[in-house]
């Protein structure tokens, strides 16, 4: 049972078949999720490669505890210490590959509409070559001519592409509320019960939005200082109140009957996520020479320090993945066009919705010894192959701007990722704003342009 696994796994790294897992128990898998799971794989290791470049911890665990690293680096002309193997030029060099490597991917699929054809198969197999190119893509960044210069043009790009990104990430905020709200309020009308399932998580998004807002209110705000704190707090509440009343008036419902008050709700969470995060960034105020307007988390043990960083670093690794995963599906590329009937007829309410098949006929193929395959892709692509790999790029940027703490990339550690910076907390503030109008865009402009979104 092992050598026909292993034969099928060593066809899937150096041909074209789909990849899967040698246990027979794990659940099927499509041969369209398998290739984006194991470029999300390739995406994680340069990623992690990049939080290690960042650390000063872990540059000081390798020099303390690898024989002859001194000799080692005087032998690669790394400089002292393998200097330029880490910092914020180093993760410039290795992002800068990454994204050269999914640009060119990106350019190599443009108008693939067939799984059967030569470009398809390098899309989906090789998977050894490609990593190998990868990892080629990545080293040639360290031989750059004019470094100096290549750090600011490509820096200028990363905030470009990083931007992008954000805006993709906001726009599949917006089609999950959408869709969360369209998929249950369909099973409401054969079963009561999503309709109190809809009551209660409604409730519970708002109560946890309020009970932000209050935290926000106690620790972020002071009577003699933080007045932005206090500015835009209240604007954030203020928009989140006023497109909550507009998502449930009678304009918007008459044409959007589906409009209901769970699409806001995960609209203010969300916003409120955001707003405790770029007051959180914010640089520190002092009166009196006492620090004001800050949670006080500190209790003086280096372990906090690395729980919360450890913490905030896994929640930007999972936001990052379901972007670049969730948004090349055939629902998130329309992620702004919100018809009355958008979803099919046929399609049942599940807690589950956002993980719900784009196709339902395909062909089961047991593999010996090993997970089952299903090839959902022989009568034609499912997803574009272009747009995921330049979603990827895109991806690529906002992870080398964000791992380099965005502008202040002079000062950057992976350590003091959550550390304040006015970049971040400019960065984030707007993030909310843009996704506020992004959510009451998708309200107005069926009534705007009725013709437009009609069925």
């Amino acid at each position: 049972m092992c050598t026909p696994c292993c034969v099928s796994q060593l066809a899937c790294c150096c041909g074209s078949d789909a990849c899967s897992l040698c246990c027979g128990c794990c659940p099927k898998i499509k041969q369209s999720t398998s290739t984006r799971c194991m470029y999300a794989l390739f995406f994680m290791l340069i990623t992690v490669t990049c939080v290690i470049m960042m650390s000063p911890t872990v540059e000081k665990g390798m020099r303390d505890h690898i024989p002859f690293y001194s000799e080692m680096c005087h032998q690669l002309n790394a400089g002292e210490n393998c200097s330029t193997l880490v910092g914020y030029s180093a993760v410039y060099k290795v992002c800068f590959g990454m994204a050269c490597f999914f640009l060119l991917f990106a350019v190599f699929t443009i108008r693939v509409q067939t799984s059967t054809g030569c470009r398809a198969a390098v899309h989906n197999g090789f998977w050894f070559f490609k990593f190998v190119a990868l990892l080629a893509c990545c080293a040639g960044g360290f031989f750059l001519p004019n470094e100096e210069k290549f750090l600011e043009v490509w820096r200028y790009v990363g905030a470009a592409g990083g931007f992008l990104f954000i805006l993709i990430q906001l726009m599949l905020l917006v089609q999950f509320a959408h869709r969360w709200n369209q998929n249950w309020s369909s099973g409401a009308k054969y079963n009561k019960m999503w309709y109190a399932a809809l009551a209660l998580v409604t409730l519970v998004l708002f109560s946890v939005a309020v009970g932000a807002m209050v935290f926000m209110i106690m620790f972020y705000t002071h009577p003699e200082a933080c007045f932005l704190n206090k500015l835009f707090l209240g604007v954030n509440c203020g928009l989140c109140f006023i497109v909550s009343l507009l998502a449930i008036s009678p304009c918007i419902q008459t044409f959007q009957p589906t409009s209901d008050l769970l699409q806001p709700a995960v609209i203010t969470v969300y916003v409120m996520y955001l707003t405790f995060s770029a007051l959180a960034s914010k640089p520190i105020e002092t009166v009196a020479n006492v620090t004001v307007c800050i949670f006080p988390f500190n209790s003086g043990l280096k372990s906090d320090t690395n729980i919360v960083t450890g913490v905030g670093t896994a929640i930007l690794f999972g936001c990052i993945l379901y972007s670049c995963l969730i948004s090349t599906t055939k629902r998130s590329s329309a992620a702004l066009r919100v018809y009355r009937n958008d979803m099919p007829e046929n399609e049942r309410a599940r807690c589950c919705f956002c993980w719900t098949d784009d196709t339902d006929h395909y062909d089961d193929e047991k593999t010996a010894g090993g997970q089952n395959v299903m090839y959902d892709e022989k009568e034609g692509t499912i997803y574009s192959y272009c747009y995921f790999h330049f979603v990827f790029f895109l991806g690529s940027l906002y992870v080398m701007m964000t791992v380099t703490n965005w502008f202040h990339y002079d000062s950057a550690k992976i350590e003091r990722l959550l550390e304040g910076s006015w970049s971040v907390f400019w960065i984030k503030m707007a993030s909310c704003w843009v996704c506020l109008f992004l959510y009451m865009s998708t309200l107005v402009a069926p009534m705007l342009c009725p013709k437009r979104f009609e069925a």
